[in-house]
């Protein structure tokens, strides 16, 4: 037992070092930045919006991108998936007013989902680029071209990848701490990541890539529910960069109902086991730069997770007044380091993304017990319907996140 405990508690030190590394060369990394030069010419491009029963945040997310500043070509297609409710409707009354924006009907297909929406996209347009953006984005006006910025004055970039942020942060605690969760990972943890290994990873909207890039790699795998988890490691090992561009910002609206978020979260996890099942099939995912991706992934899903639960079943044994191993460092400092780092992070990103309040900072102190806790319950979740699928020969279905009224 004190040997198991021994080990657990090393990778836990490790795991610690790697994540305050990382926080540390985020900050540096975003106090520094400045945005690429302006380009003598630009390229054109095709902004890809995948639309499902879109209808609640259609019309905002529209009105934004008739906003977006951008001095190449630039054709905006909504790719109407199917949709039964007001979504093509809405489409064409844009379409009708704004030349560049275009109402393109994708014809049913399988397996449903993003991906597949996605390589229709590809496949009725032909802009030197493209960019995706989910239909409850509102990106700020220079958005775009900060991307593409970016990308071309990068050697061997296959894109750019920009920031998301919470459009409904001030809805209710859990819109709260998505947000504040975003600011680390979207924030800290990306620019922490370029760099120290100059690996950028794509984040599902607000982000940029060459058509060429990605027809080279034959397209978006249309069985991935983690589409742009799956398209980094790919690019990655064909030795193409992402470069982080932290002023390039998008608003997005995230879940409002917890059964909302576990259901996005599940799915997300769902896809990044089934990455990490690929990854463990395909050796160029383990090569150079593609190793520490696939390693994060393997610390971001099962190490971090399983930490977790492991210093909470410490941290109540101890309260409970179970006698545990005797060891020379205690284990309740396992418990306590995993507090302090957590905390230190996300207090980090209020001080960098200038969102200090003390609202914030004392959901900081909270997040730890409340909304971390909720990974456990996702990677169980996660973990059995994939296996279970694995067992029936199914593929999982994509799951739409369900969208809110009442976002200003």
């Amino acid at each position: 037992m004190t040997t198991l405990i021994v080990i657990i508690m090393a990778f836990f030190w490790v795991l610690l070092t790697f994540y305050s590394i990382m926080t540390v060369a985020g900050i540096w990394f975003r106090l520094a930045y400045r945005d690429a030069p302006e380009l003598d010419a630009y390229p054109s491009v095709a902004l890809l919006i995948p639309a499902h029963n879109e209808g609640i945040v259609l019309e905002d997310t529209l009105r934004a991108m008739a906003r977006l500043q951008y001095k190449g070509k630039l054709d905006i297609y909504v790719l109407d998936d199917s949709s039964k409710d007001d979504t093509a409707e809405i489409a064409q009354e844009f379409a009708n007013v704004f030349s560049r924006i275009h109402y393109i009907p994708v014809p049913p297909g399988s397996p449903s989902g993003k991906s597949r929406v996605l390589n229709y996209g590809l496949s009725i347009s032909d802009s030197e680029y493209f960019v995706v953006y989910d239909a409850d984005n509102e990106p700020e006006s220079d958005a775009l071209e900060k991307l593409v910025k970016a990308a071309e004055t990068t050697q061997n970039a296959a894109g750019a990848v920009g920031y998301v942020k919470t459009k409904n942060e001030d809805t209710n605690t859990l819109t709260r701490m998505i947000a504040l969760e975003f600011q680390v990972f979207q924030l800290l943890m990306q620019c922490g990541r370029w760099t120290i290994f100059k690996l950028g990873s794509l984040a599902g909207t607000n982000m940029l890539l060459r058509r060429s890039v990605l027809e080279e790699l034959g397209g978006y795998d249309v069985l991935a529910l983690a589409e742009d988890a799956e398209l980094t490691v790919r690019l990655t090992a064909k030795g193409y960069l992402l470069p982080v561009v932290p002023t390039s910002r998008t608003w997005e609206q995230e879940p409002e109902q917890v059964k909302t978020f576990i259901k996005q979260r599940t799915r997300w996890l769902t896809g990044n086991i089934y990455l990490l099942e690929k990854s463990l099939l395909d050796l160029t995912h383990w090569r150079g730069k593609t190793f520490f991706l696939s390693l994060q992934h393997v610390l971001t899903y099962l190490v971090f997770v399983g930490v977790l639960l492991f210093s909470d079943v410490f941290f109540i044994m101890s309260l409970a007044g179970y006698e545990l191993p005797n060891m020379e460092a205690p284990l309740l400092i396992l418990w306590f380091m995993s507090y302090i780092v957590y905390t230190s992070q996300l207090l980090s990103a209020l001080v960098v993304d200038r969102n200090v309040s003390l609202k914030n900072v004392l959901y900081v102190f909270v997040m730890y017990f409340t909304y971390a806790q909720l990974f456990i319950i996702l990677l169980i979740r996660s973990f059995s319907t994939y296996v279970w699928s694995r067992i029936r020969g199914t593929t999982i279905a994509w799951d739409k996140t369900k969208r809110f009224k009442g976002i200003g």
